[in-house]
């Protein structure tokens, strides 16, 4: 499996995707390019211990690679000789790492990069530079859509100081230099689903009508068949594609602005973390269809109009055309371990700013607060007692 890096053609440094000009920019000679320029660069991978420019590309069985390789693309996967995916993932003291990891190497400076099964672009610890690892987004794990970040660090760093700084008793340890620095711009994966779905129901419709005469009070009930029939079409249904625990923080930013979907590209992926998928749409698809069912069953009832209650007998609508998209959508996120020991988080959508979080309490605060207001009523009483 490659490891992925873009370089600049002009200096050889890293390229990363920049969310507020949606161009990829060199961080050495601030060289920026569009999506067309860098689609017509080759991307370089590579193992430690070689330059990219020094050797010919070469395959996992470690021969060199067959003709027909475009000029500047290096395809390495991990050591000549085997692919990361036929051995176990190693830690730094050369001990197989923790069951479901990765073993891979940074093309640039060499580095071993331990991640686990779901981690599809990442940056080497040691010289901090963004790695996309190809085969996590790639054959049946390969995105059709992406929406990419329109929020840059910069953006949501701020954002997020303004968010907390506006809740009074968060603990100031969540605000610090070294929290904010934790914020991270991470890909997630989700299943888009387009629906067509034609049919119809049966309802009852009922309209009262009461006055009086007299001292008797009468009560007229009209009773009708109504039908409803149609096609209902439903567009971008979402659905988490990750089991574990951090899904939450996508989850949570929900909706994004499926007309900035754009062709998958690995490019939107450098400078970024990103999760692939591990939940597939067979899990998925008699939950999207109920749900798709009943939500087209209150769209068909919404129809029904002048009746002053409307009771369904039966409803029939039949799947015409299903069409699912694997997707990356971006995050901003910020986790924070409190005192009690729990995990809070702050996450933001990375295209549209909603914010979501469960932040910690300070309780010293709280007190705090409450001995002041406590002093400030006893004061007032005891002012009170002595001017009566």
């Amino acid at each position: 499996m490659a490891v992925i890096t873009y370089k600049c053609p002009n200096c050889g440094g890293e390229l990363t995707f920049q969310p507020t000009t949606q161009k990829y920019r060199c961080e050495y000679c601030a060289s920026a390019f569009s999506q067309e320029e860098l689609e017509k660069m080759q991307p370089a991978a590579g193992v430690p211990g070689q330059g990219e420019g020094d050797r010919p590309a070469r395959g996992s069985d470690g021969q060199a690679a067959r003709e027909g390789v475009p000029s500047g693309e290096t395809v390495w996967s991990g050591m000549p000789g085997q692919g990361e995916a036929d051995r176990p993932a190693r830690g730094s003291d050369g001990q197989a790492a923790q069951a479901g990891g990765r073993e891979y190497y940074c093309p640039s400076c060499g580095a071993q990069i331990v991640t686990d099964e779901t981690t599809a672009a990442s940056f080497c610890y040691y010289c901090h530079n963004p790695v996309v690892l190809s085969g996590q987004v790639s054959g049946e794990f390969l995105p059709d859509k992406i929406i990419p970040f329109a929020i840059d660090q910069k953006q949501a760093t701020e954002r997020f100081l303004s968010y907390v700084r506006g809740k009074r008793f968060v603990p100031r340890a969540f605000f610090d230099k070294s929290q904010i620095e934790k914020i991270s711009g991470v890909y997630f994966p989700y299943w888009m689903v387009d629906l067509d779905l034609e049919g119809g129901l049966r309802a009852e419709g009922r309209n009262i009508r009461v006055w009086r005469s007299g001292d008797t009070e009468y009560t007229e009930t009209s009773v009708f068949d109504v039908e409803r029939a149609g096609e209902i079409h439903l567009e971008d249904i979402s659905r988490n594609a990750l089991k574990k625990a951090n899904r939450k923080l996508a989850e949570r930013v929900l909706p994004y602005d499926a007309e900035k979907m754009q062709p998958f590209h690995m490019g939107y992926l450098s400078g970024f973390l990103a999760e692939r998928r591990d939940i597939e749409r067979e899990e998925l698809e008699a939950g999207v269809r109920t749900e798709a069912k009943d939500y087209g069953e209150r769209l068909l009832v919404d129809t029904v109009h002048g009746y002053s209650s409307v009771s369904v007998r039966d409803c029939r609508l039949d799947f015409r055309k299903e069409n699912w998209d694997y997707a990356l959508l971006p995050v901003w996120t910020v986790t924070y371990k409190g005192k009690d020991g729990k995990m809070y988080y702050y996450s933001m959508n990375g295209q549209t700013g909603n914010v979501s979080g469960e932040l910690p309490i300070d309780y010293k605060k709280v007190g705090l607060l409450g001995l002041a207001v406590f002093l400030a009523v006893f004061l007032l009483g005891l002012t009170g007692g002595y001017f009566l």
